[in-house]
């Protein structure tokens, strides 16, 4: 009989689960298995789609949207993105420099499917959402980690880059507002960056700004390419509408950049989903299009919670965390508990072992930072209420208290 393992490609040897979608199976295992938890794990708003859009989706059904759209995304969505670039971020793009996909996620997959060659290297400035590197791994790349520490704000240093960069440098991904972190880079940093990438005309950017509409405080979003214009040929600018309009079950992400990846990132599409949902891209095009308060009501609700849970996690001997400036998420040291016993006697050695004592003793489920790759730290979501908030932080110090120093 044969091993049913012969089946299964060599390449999936070197991939991982996501550590976000493992961590919230875990949650919902645990809850229906009647244990009561709190989930800090949730990457995604917890309010619904705003009713407008809704109502925009149950049209565009009624309508007759049930069909194929072309692979690029429909014609509507496209111009309502190039209007958004245009609007928000003053950015100019023509239709054929733009391609709609199912979530931001997909367009990022394929832009390494369409471009890496095997042994390209990809430069990832860590912690990092955990997919890129494993996208990186499935498409035949090699993930240059740089770590970057909580005493540079989470963000990579223009320093640093070129000290990274070589002749095998394909890509640098730059993910800002940050997840897991919620840094987000000033103009000034993001120009010292430029001025180091357009040294190296090889090197091609990736700039993640799902999050782009959650800055908190003094903070600003700004796009590499509205400080050095001169990447735009080898930039690739990639979002979409799950965070900003709580749409992440729609599915609708895209890519602005050079045409020439554009319609290969496109090609892949012919070949793999053909295109993205039609009356979910009907939608889209009316959350672009429509009045965005939706949105800025959402981040004013978000750096609320941001600062309620900042103030409670740091008031709990062992966590230590700053504020962030962007995204949904707190990254919180906890170095602090790091060499502490538990009640049975187990020492705790790492933030994984944090993350565990949090579930099993406070019912509290988070990721543990070194599957963002730093460690000592945890991330939480706040994209959840304020009494989930407290009655989090309550368990976490309960559980914390009756931890024995060394």
């Amino acid at each position: 009989m044969s091993n049913q393992s012969e089946i299964l490609a060599s390449r999936l040897a070197v991939v991982k689960p996501s550590a976000s979608i493992a961590a919230k199976a875990r949650a919902d295992a645990m809850r229906a298995s009647g244990r009561e938890i709190i989930d800090f794990t949730t990457g995604e708003p917890d309010f619904p789609t705003p009713q407008h859009i809704i109502e925009a989706g149950a049209r565009a059904l009624a309508g007759g949207h049930t069909r194929y759209t072309a692979s690029a995304g429909t014609a509507e969505l496209r111009n309502a993105i190039v209007g958004k670039l245009l609007r928000e971020n003053q950015l100019s793009y023509e239709l054929s420099e733009v391609v709609v996909g199912s979530g931001a996620k997909h367009i990022i997959f394929n832009a390494f499917m369409a471009s890496l060659n095997p042994g390209d290297e990809v430069i990832v400035p860590a912690p990092y959402w955990v997919s890129y590197p494993d996208m990186v791994l499935l498409n035949g790349g090699v993930p240059r980690i740089v770590d970057c520490p909580a005493e540079d704000g989470f963000k990579i240093r223009a320093q640093a880059l070129a000290q990274t960069i070589n002749e095998k440098t394909k890509w640098v991904v730059l993910n800002s507002p940050n997840n897991p972190t919620g840094a987000v880079y000033s103009e000034g940093e993001l120009r010292a960056i430029g001025e180091v990438l357009l040294r190296h005309p090889q090197v091609h950017v990736m700039t993640d700004e799902i999050y782009e509409h959650f800055v908190y405080g003094s903070a600003r979003h700004v796009c590499l390419l509205n400080t050095t214009p001169e990447l735009r040929g080898r930039t690739l600018v990639v979002n979409g509408l799950s965070k900003s309009h709580a749409m992440t079950g729609w599915r609708i992400g895209y890519g602005a950049g050079p045409a020439p990846l554009i319609k290969a990132i496109t090609l892949l599409i012919t070949q793999s989903t053909t295109c993205a949902s039609a009356a979910a891209q009907a939608a889209a095009a009316v959350a672009l299009n429509g009045p965005q308060d939706c949105v800025a009501d959402a981040s004013k609700l978000f750096q609320e919670r941001r600062d309620h849970m900042v103030n409670r996690l740091n008031a709990i001997d062992g966590f230590v965390c700053g504020l962030p400036d962007g995204a949904f998420y707190v990254f919180a040291s906890v170095a602090g508990l790091i060499g502490r016993t538990t009640q049975d006697g187990k020492q705790i050695r790492s933030d994984v072992d944090v993350a565990e004592f949090l579930r099993e003793e406070a019912g509290v489920v988070a990721i543990d930072g070194s599957s963002y790759g730093l460690s000592p730290f945890i991330r939480f979501s706040f994209a959840t209420s304020m009494s989930e908030i407290d009655r989090g932080c309550d368990a976490i110090a309960a559980a914390v208290s009756q931890l024995k120093q060394q």
